[in-house]
């Protein structure tokens, strides 16, 4: 560092208590933690109530866990003093609101502190309340009240969403069943390239009625400019959305239609394998071990794996086999094409031909074309809004599958809906431009 210049050291600046309203007095550095004694920077020794002029009366100390510095918990004591007005008798303490909210034990950097730390740094509560030096509950109950407040309850957070996704979500497993919640998410800048998905909600449950009643509670100017909602194979969704948002387009997206595929396949396959040799699939049975190869999509098989098709497909037993398997390499090439308007039409003339022609001794291939042709409207409309995939709240189920590790699991739904918004609702650019 050529040519630098350095001033006194400035404890207040260095702590950022300048702008809590304090400024550092003394220190003390101990191996556990640090101290830093302050106090109010501008005292009012005015009363509020009559506008007398108070005498002061004596001092008291109030104890904040601030932001850690080199991970070593900082807390600040600060001196302030309590004043007597001569007039009413009323008696008061210097203000120190700017300092830390009413009753709070942490100051509000430590505040900020911790909340960054949780949503960008991906931080467990416990290494937050053990940077801060307070208890697992003080962290929790304050940074999920901060970030409430301060970003979950903020009224913009809806603002802007014309493409919406829908999933279920497993937040809990437990032996009497999993426990399921909706997960509802904002997939506009995915749609527009300006960004990634954000989670806006997640309800109770897994059904028609949850959707459909937590859209019913929103605006209806908002309602409105929903343009494209993406799912799954769930009807209940599909019906939902077709009652509160008729005006909006439909989309089931390609990683489900591809996963219908390949359980029709999979399950042909076990179907076929049973009836040959009355058991499930061992490792040197043909079947069992092209199971991979078999869901792979053609593109993308190396030689030696084309190969092994080649060979399990000249048995004649394993035609119902490779008949499914070219529709399922179908479905996967049609998605693959680079002009949409081609993937369409392959996708619609293989609808219409495995809705209409379907071998028998094929119940697996006539379910899959079912089901391909009541949702043909929402498959193809795929092609019509590309980018209104599903893929990407699939994507934000991953990451809270990630939190619930982080966090060792929740028992607690109320904090894990808290706990996914700030982790998945898109708060990184405000935080860190907080920061």
């Amino acid at each position: 560092m050529l040519n630098s210049t350095f001033t006194e050291p400035d404890l207040t600046t260095f702590t950022g208590l300048d702008g809590l309203g304090l400024t550092a007095i003394g220190q003390y550095l101990g191996a556990a933690k640090a101290e830093i004694l302050c106090h109010v920077t501008t005292p009012n020794p005015w009363c509020r109530t009559c506008g007398g002029e108070g005498t002061p009366r004596d001092t008291v100390t109030r104890r904040l866990a601030h932001q850690p510095f080199g991970w070593r918990p900082t807390v600040l004591v600060i001196k302030h003093r309590r004043y007597r007005c001569g007039h009413c008798q009323r008696v008061w303490r210097e203000d120190l609101s700017r300092a830390a909210p009413e009753r709070q034990k942490i100051s509000r950097t430590g505040l900020a502190w911790a909340l960054n730390g949780l949503v960008c740094q991906h931080l467990s509560v416990s290494r937050i309340a053990e940077g801060l030096g307070v208890t697992w509950n003080t962290a929790n109950d304050a940074v999920l009240a901060e970030g409430q407040r301060l970003l979950i309850d903020d009224p913009a957070r809806f603002s802007g969403v014309k493409v919406l996704g829908v999933d279920e979500h497993v937040w809990r497993h437990t032996r009497t069943g999993d426990k399921y919640v909706t997960v509802i998410v904002d997939l506009t800048a995915v749609r527009d390239g300006t960004g990634t998905a954000r989670l806006l909600d997640m309800v109770p449950g897994r059904s028609k009625a949850v959707f459909k009643t937590w859209l019913a509670g929103q605006d209806d100017q908002w309602k409105q400019g929903i343009d494209v909602v993406a799912m799954d194979g769930f009807t209940g969704f599909k019906t939902a959305a077709a009652e509160e948002l008729p005006h909006a387009v439909e989309v089931l997206d390609p990683f489900h239609v591809v996963k219908l595929g390949s359980e029709a396949l999979d399950q042909t396959r076990q179907r076929v394998q049973r009836g040959q040799h009355g058991r499930r699939g061992r490792k040197d049975d043909p079947l069992y071990k092209c199971r991979r190869i078999l869901t792979t999509g053609l593109s993308l098989a190396t030689d030696k794996q084309k190969a092994k098709l080649e060979d399990l497909f000249t048995a004649p037993e394993y035609e119902p086999v490779q008949l499914v398997w070219s529709v399922y390499q179908k479905m996967v090439d049609a998605y693959r094409q680079p002009k949409p308007e081609i993937g369409r039409w392959a996708l619609e003339q293989l609808i219409n031909g495995v809705g209409s022609k379907v071998p028998k001794g094929l119940p697996e291939l006539k379910k899959l074309g079912g089901t391909l042709r009541r949702r043909k409207t929402d498959i193809l409309a795929y092609f019509d809004h590309v980018g209104s995939s599903n893929g990407p709240t699939e994507a934000l189920n991953g990451r809270l599958e990630h939190l619930r590790g982080i966090a060792l699991g929740f028992k607690n739904l109320t904090h894990y809906i808290a706990r996914s918004l700030l982790e998945t609702g898109g708060f990184r650019p405000w935080l860190h431009s907080q920061s």
